[in-house]
């Protein structure tokens, strides 16, 4: 097993570093106080009984029709006792436009699965350097499943989650010093799907400024640029159909805490088919594990990942645990990194300090 991020460190550090791991582990318990989401799927209902899938496939079932975007959308959202503002309750219009031109004779669920295989392949290639023996290869590849399980049922298909997450993971395998334009460009078709995937381009660009990589940055900045061209056009069009007296979102000021963000990625995960407090505690050595990966990916992963636990935190609902979808695609992973950073750390703790005795002659 390769030595991970904490193999430098101090007998302090590393005590520090294992006393923070114990925090963490100990945060995530805190799963079990928060709230239980529904399930994720058909039964997700608003208070009107009406499910967020039934109402997406109607809106395609409305563009493929030949209605407008806008149009069916507010319609769907009305008759599903939605509210309609601001102009964020209403998705950006891509997936919706490139499901309803899909002819119906070719199943979608193809589309979902390629797209799915393509970024198996690329992580597999990603992660090549790492999976050298025949056993983390098959940790690898069970817990990319465990991790992909939610995407491969077709049925989600219409949730933006699902492909915004999916093309989210696929640029960051695919992003390396010095080739990042494909990177960029799936990444502007992620926030065309699903705006939150706005986040994870922040990051990015952060990132590469901070690595003196000015060109990639400045990719990253224009798409943003774009994103935010499209979203302003995005609004204007949602503000034709809508009025005054349209109801209003109650806010994303959910403020349900950390352990909800665990819950949600326990929910995300083929971890929902553990106990919770056992997926919640997997949830927290896959943090740690990306963090451990003597990798600049790992380190940007938990950059990545942490940016979504605090938005989830602060801004989700209980009615909107699925935004930890945006992070599920390879989350699981990280659990091939986590004991290598428990051995450094542990053994580094335990490092007694040498006396060096010098005879000096005269």
């Amino acid at each position: 097993m390769s030595p991970s991020r904490f193999a430098a460190f101090g007998r302090t550090r590393a005590r520090v570093a294992l006393g923070l791991l114990a925090l963490l582990l100990a945060l995530c318990l805190t799963a079990l106080l928060s709230p239980d989401p529904q399930a994720m799927g058909s039964t997700v209902r608003n208070d009107a009984g009406q499910t967020d899938l039934a109402l997406y496939e109607k809106i395609v079932a409305g563009v493929r029709g030949g209605e407008n975007y806008y149009v069916a959308a507010a319609d769907a959202l009305r008759a599903g006792q939605y509210p309609l503002r601001p102009f964020l309750t209403f998705r950006l219009p891509g997936l919706a436009t490139v499901l309803a031109a899909i002819p119906q004779w070719l199943p979608v669920r193809w589309f979902l699965y390629a797209l799915v295989l393509c970024v198996a392949g690329a992580w597999a290639n990603r992660l090549r350097g790492e999976l050298t023996r025949p056993l983390p290869a098959v940790a690898a590849l069970i817990l990319m499943l465990g991790s992909l399980l939610v995407f491969l049922q077709y049925e989600l298909a219409p949730f933006h989650e699902i492909w915004a997450a999916l093309l989210v993971a696929l640029s960051l395998a695919l992003r390396k010093p010095g080739r990042w334009i494909e990177a960029v460009a799936i990444a502007l078709a992620a926030m065309l799907i699903r705006e939150t995937a706005a986040l994870y381009v922040v990051i990015m660009a952060v990132f590469a400024w901070r690595e003196g990589e000015r060109r990639e940055a400045i990719g990253w900045g224009v798409a943003l640029v774009l994103f935010a061209a499209a979203l302003g056009a995005h609004a204007w069009a949602v503000a034709g159909v809508t009025g005054p007296h349209d109801p209003m979102s109650p806010g994303w000021a959910g403020l349900l805490g950390f352990g909800f963000f665990i819950k949600a990625a326990v929910l995300a995960t083929a971890l929902q088919m553990l106990p919770v407090w056992a997926g919640a505690l997997l949830v927290g050595l896959a943090l740690f594990g990306w963090l451990s990966w003597r990798d600049p990916l790992g380190l940007r992963m938990f950059a990545i990942l942490a940016g979504y636990a605090a938005v989830i935190a602060l801004f989700a609902r209980l009615d909107t645990f699925y935004w930890a979808l945006m992070i599920a695609p390879v989350f699981l992973l990280g659990l091939l990194f986590a004991p290598a950073g428990i051995r450094d750390l542990w053994r580094q703790a335990l490092d007694k300090p040498r006396i060096t005795v010098t005879r000096v002659t005269r």
